[in-house]
Formats: structure tokens, C-alpha cells, sequence
């Protein structure tokens, strides 16, 4: 299955009050905002989307939002997340039948997985819709990984055409791309999506595009048109909000990022707590002061 996913998909935030109910007139106007700054996809219930701190039903509202407010313009790839592969197929097929162009599918884990049990989850998945499947890692937070082993055999699925790897290393991204030439490779912000482009990446889904669309726009044609000098040169600057999210909670730093931009998006998800005044300046100053 061909899906031609590409380009930027910013990880959504799940704007929400302190009664847990999803504001979905400030999520529907981000994801137009960020349509008009011309991102090429929308990834809704991604890690900086809080998945794992959000019920069902506020999962499905931030999904049903964000493709109506898409409205077809760009694809809206739906995270799924579960610890139990039920759960997590009926996931996949709600959002379809919702309208998701794709999925991005995500394994939690309590207790620890073998190969076998990550490999039939992700094919769970994958069988259970008629829609392009994007398979997640990220080892810093999940307690099961795929394996290159297990990368490469769910890449001969007929779905799953895409990984997206956070796991910040250039030399497993390589393996990938050797082992799995059947899957598009995106990246992380966190893994300087510049070097990734020029080993062969085909976008990147990351939380920091949500605060700066036009910049993270601008670095991949700079990276399709391989002009590497300038894209690099902007890589470095918007490196500098990659290290203040390394310093705090990536959530926290997103929503404070937008509140400075004017968007309502409300607190993190308890027991997450917001940044405290000084580390929000600390993250205002550093968007202020970006080309």
C-alpha cells in the first residue's frame, strides 16, 4: 500500500480544561493554523498529544476534531496506544471509520514483551484496518521496543508502510533503511531532522512543530531542495528548543510554548503539572528570539 506520507506532521496537543473536557474549538483552530503554515499531515494522540493520561472518549473527541477541522486538506495520521492488543484494534478501527487517513500505532507495555508479542500487536493492528499503518518506537519511553528483526518483518506487511524512530540514533536509522527499503523512515525533532533527510528520511512527526510550524516547514525543502548549508544553519537554531524540552516535561513545555502564542490549550494531564514561571520564560525567551 502506498500512502506518499511526507513532509511535517506536528504531534497535537490535547487542549483540555481542569474538568478533562477537550476544548475543541482551540484544537480545531491550531490544526488550521498549522494547515495555513503549510504542514503536510496532522498526528493527533502522538506522545506531546498525553495518550496515555487521556480516557477513551477524550481520545476520540481530540481524533474526530482534528479530522473534521483538517476536512481532507492534509492527512490525519490517529496515534493508537494500548497495553492490550484488543483495545488497541478497536482503537484503530474507530478512528478509521472516523475518517483517519492513517495510524500511528504505539505499544505500551507494564510488564516486558518479547519479540514475538511487539511483532503480533503491530500486525494486529495493521490487519484490523483498510488504511497506511505507521509503526512508532521510542525506547527512552516504552518498555518493549521493535528490534531490527521485528522492524523488518512487519515491513513486509501489506499496511504498514512507515516507522517513525525517536530513538535518536543516526546508526539505527541506517539499519533500518537497510534492513526495511520497504518502509518510509520519519524522524524526531530530538534526532536533528536535517541529518536525517540526507541519510533518506522522508519527514518528521515531532510536538515542537506545533509552536514552530513555518520553521520546521522551511527546514524540510531546504532539505528536499538539498540545500544542506542553509538547512543546517536553521537546524541549529531551532536546536535550541530541543534542548530546553530535554530540560523539562515535553507536554508541559509545548502547551506553555502555544499559551505564549495565544492558544488557550489549558494544563497538562495530572499528575503532570505546568511549567513553573520561571522555566516559562525560559521557553518564551527562546521562541522569541527564533528566525
Amino acid at each position: 500500500m502506498s500512502s506518499n506520507f511526507h513532509g511535517v506532521f506536528p504531534y497535537l496537543v490535547s487542549p483540555i480544561d481542569a474538568e478533562g473536557i477537550i476544548k475543541t474549538g482551540v484544537l480545531a483552530k491550531l490544526c488550521d493554523d498549522l494547515i495555513a503554515a503549510g504542514v503536510h499531515g496532522l498526528t493527533p494522540l502522538g506522545s506531546t498529544g498525553e495518550f496515555a493520561y487521556l480516557s477513551r472518549e477524550q481520545r476520540e473527541t481530540v481524533v474526530k476534531t482534528t479530522i473534521e477541522a483538517a476536512a481532507k486538506r492534509v492527512p490525519v495520521i490517529a496515534g493508537v496506544a494500548s497495553t492490550a492488543t484488543a483495545d488497541a484494534v478497536d482503537q484503530a478501527r474507530r478512528y478509521q471509520a472516523c475518517g483517519a487517513d492513517g495510524i500511528l500505532a504505539i505499544c505500551e507495555a507494564y510488564f516486558p514483551l518479547k519479540d514475538a508479542q511487539i511483532e503480533s500487536y503491530f500486525r494486529a493492528i495493521a490487519n484490523a484496518v483498510d488504511i497506511p499503518v505507521v509503526i512508532y518506537t521510542n525506547p527512552n519511553f516504552q518498555r518493549s521496543d521493535l528490534t531490527l528483526d521485528v522492524i523488518a518483518r512487519l515491513a513486509q506487511h501489506p499496511r504498514i508502510v512507515a516507522i517513525k524512530d525517536a530513538s535518536t540514533n543516526t546508526g539505527r536509522l541506517l539499519s533500518i533503511m537497510n534492513r526495511a527499503p520497504e518502509i518510509d523512515v520519519f524522524s524526531a525533532s530530538a534526532h536533528i531532522p536535517a541529518a536525517v533527510m540526507m541519510i533518506g528520511g522522508v519527514g518528521w512527526m515531532a510536538g515542537p512543530a506545533c509552536v514552530v510550524p513555518k520553521q520546521s516547514v522551511r527546514l524540510y525543502e531546504l532539505c528536499r531542495a538539498k540545500k544542506w548549508g542553509e538547512a543546517m544553519a536553521l537546524q541549529r537554531e531551532l536546536w535550541r528548543i530541543n534542548e530546553a524540552f530535554a530540560r523539562f516535561n515535553l507536554a508541559a513545555c509545548i502547551k506553555a510554548g502555544l499559551q505564549f502564542q495565544g492558544y488557550d490549550v489549558g494544563d497538562p494531564v495530572p499528575p503532570q503539572t505546568p511549567l513553573s514561571p520561571e522555566d516559562r520564560k525560559v521557553v518564551e525567551g527562546i521562541l522569541a528570539a527564533l528566525p
